[in-house]
């Protein structure tokens, strides 16, 4: 009985979390609560007197976000009777790696970046994510390859994004290593941490993993913050009210994000990443009570969908005979495993 009980989960799981209609809804979902963290997080800068360019003290802050973050997913995941201390020695190194690469370093990168360019341009550029995800999955996975189709349906999300920033501020062409560099880095480093994510739930219970990564990224954060003259002002009801909400949507929206990861094709979940700029404009500009109904806004918001679609749409005359998904050096079929 025990042994059947893992193969049937696994397959119900699969079921659900393959639907189109559930990836939509939680991919989506995802990048509403990630597009909330703009707005929050600037709003937290300004109860604990951060400044623009202290970014140690950012650090400090987003490693209390992730730790907190990562310790409400391991009180669930325990809750829910997950395997939370049966993680080998490499498994848990793993772990590590991928909270070290996809909370800790990823985070340093785009803050750096961001300090030394304009918030559209790193906007614009941390969408670059998805093309990365999309361009490793094609040499990775063998039914995640680049087509026509998915070409031009991430041209026309990170257009919308490009829309929905413009005359905000100047376009015009520059690049510099610790600016423009560095926001490129941050996304290639989070596309790369996220497929690897994606290998490592093959093995290890998603919520675990996502727990532990968060945990002991946003531990690195704050050593780091601390280490470089980080500093944070006393703690008010508010601030940690916005902390709490912060730390909630990380944990709600990387642990289904992961989810996601396992049971789909990278190019079909990392395209929603382009939702996440928009949304971050528009709930910001709700938040400073500003008019979110601009011709540019419904424009970006119309691309951004069209290139979902088409990334997102199986062919239907293949779809009945597409092959498992199996990741290069990998001998497993992806009905167990997609990595």
């Amino acid at each position: 009985m025990t042994a059947s009980a893992t193969p049937t989960g696994s397959r119900d799981s699969t079921r659900l979390f393959t639907q189109p209609k559930v990836l939509v809804m939680l991919a989506t979902l995802c990048c509403l609560l990630w597009g909330s963290s703009y707005p929050a997080i600037k709003i937290g800068y300004a109860l604990l007197g951060i400044t623009q360019n202290d970014i140690p003290s950012k650090l400090v802050f987003a490693g209390y976000r992730f730790v907190l973050a990562g310790l409400i997913v391991l009180v669930f995941a325990a809750l829910s009777n997950k395997p939370l201390f049966k993680l080998s020695r490499t498994d848990a190194a793993r772990v590590m790696l991928l909270g070290f690469t996809q909370t800790a370093i990823q985070y340093v990168f785009f803050y750096i970046g961001l300090a030394y360019t304009t918030g559209v341009r790193g906007s614009i550029l941390n969408s670059t994510t998805t093309f990365f995800s999309v361009l490793l999955a094609h040499f990775l996975y063998r039914n995640d390859k680049l087509t026509p189709r998915k070409a031009f349906g991430c041209l026309l999300g990170f257009v919308g994004v490009m829309v929905v920033n413009f005359g905000d501020g100047t376009l015009e062409f520059a690049f510099t290593l610790l600016g423009e560099g560095f926001i490129v880095i941050a996304a290639f480093v989070l596309s790369a941490a996220s497929i690897y994510g994606k290998r490592i739930s093959q093995r290890i219970d998603p919520m675990v993993m996502t727990g532990y990564q968060l945990a002991f990224g946003g531990l690195v954060l704050v050593v780091a913050g601390y280490a470089s003259g980080g500093t944070l002002q006393a703690f008010t009801p508010a601030s940690l009210a916005l902390l709490g909400y912060l730390a909630l949507l990380s944990s709600v929206a990387f642990t289904l994000w992961s989810l996601l990861l396992k049971y789909n094709p990278v190019g079909k979940v990392t395209v929603f990443n382009f939702l996440v700029p928009v949304f971050g404009t528009v709930l910001s500009a709700i938040c400073l009570s500003e008019n979110i109904m601009e011709v540019k806004n419904l424009f970006a918001l119309v691309l951004v969908c069209c290139g979902i679609w088409l990334v997102t749409r199986a062919p239907r005359l293949r779809a009945a005979h597409a092959k498992p998904e199996v990741a290069i050096g990998n001998t497993r079929a992806c009905g167990q495993s997609q990595g």
